[in-house]
């Protein structure tokens, strides 16, 4: 049995990397948020000890340290801007690091990161859940399959809505969340790099504080894109039904489908980094420069 600490344990996503601890038999020893709305520990972990304070965490993990209690894991799921800091957090106590995406905002904190690796000798893993998704699993294999000069022609849109809570929160801030296309969209990026190939061209149409735009040309496919949290984007029919999220993909005009199957991935990214099988810092490279490409492109 692994020993867990976790950041950020009031977020959203928290829960599902709670459930993933438990669910592969693993403890959670303690965990930390500034905020103390933490009661969902109470459904997985209630003896884990909870601080609001990162000095007393610190200070707490090093006390089990001496009496021999390990740290072999630490999960990070604060807020983007913060994943570099509490990543390198996790590696100089001598743990391994599972944090959320985007592993970080800007490719050079890879670069930082993995000379850390190397000094301490453990290793930083991201959560690609749609890597482990059987339907793009699927698709993967029958691109790889088909002839390689073949270009796809795909379209992507994902509307998520968000009231104005969004815009003064850390995530409506471009430089602690890295914006639209890299808070709601890095993990869409990074599925469609790993199956159709390296970017040859990136063209932002628009980037906004609620929708992103943009077309991508990858060696086997041209992607156009739409990211946003604006419900106004929201096609008729998903209004129609009170629906406040749309998810379209469309490959050569065929829709791809996958909204399914989404339960468990967090717990089956878990089990592939504790049997050592998990997505590193270097697999997460070309979906962070391409969105650090995108929100600092002239529209």
């Amino acid at each position: 049995m692994k020993n867990f600490a976790l950041i950020g344990a009031g977020g959203y996503i928290a829960p599902r990397h709670m459930k993933a601890i438990k669910d592969t038999g693993n403890n959670l020893i303690a965990s930390l948020d500034k905020h103390d709305s933490v009661g969902i520990l109470d459904s997985y972990f209630p003896e884990a000890d909870f601080f609001t304070e990162f000095e007393r965490f610190d200070r707490h993990l090093e006390k089990l340290k001496r009496q021999g209690i390990r740290t072999d894991f630490v999960s990070v799921c604060s807020p983007n801007y913060l994943h570099d800091a509490h990543i390198r957090f996790g590696l100089r106590i001598g743990a391994n690091v599972i944090c959320e995406k985007p592993i970080v905002l800007n490719p050079w904190n890879l670069d930082a990161l993995d000379e850390i690796e190397k000094e301490t000798g453990r290793q930083v893993f991201t959560i690609l859940q749609l890597r482990l998704h059987p339907a793009i699993i699927a698709l993967k294999k029958k691109i790889s399959a088909g002839p390689k000069d073949k270009k796809y022609d795909i379209k992507l849109q994902y509307i998520t809505s968000r009231g104005h809570w969004y815009h003064t929160s850390w995530k409506g801030d471009i430089q602690k969340s890295g914006g639209i296309a890299t808070n709601i969209g890095v993990h869409f990026f990074d599925m469609l790099l790993w199956i159709f190939g390296d970017v040859k061209e990136n063209t932002v149409i628009k980037h906004s504080a609620q929708t992103a735009v943009g077309k991508l040309e990858l060696e086997q496919a041209s992607v156009d894109w739409m990211l946003s949290i604006d419900a106004d984007t929201l096609p008729g029919e998903a209004k129609a039904a009170g629906k406040r999220t749309f998810r379209s993909l469309t490959i050569d005009g065929e829709a791809f489908e996958f909204s399914e199957g989404f339960t468990d991935l967090h717990t089956q990214s878990y089990i592939h980094i504790i049997n050592g099988e998990g997505f590193t810092l270097n697999e997460t490279r070309k979906s962070i420069e391409l969105v650090h490409q995108i929100r600092n492109q002239s529209v």
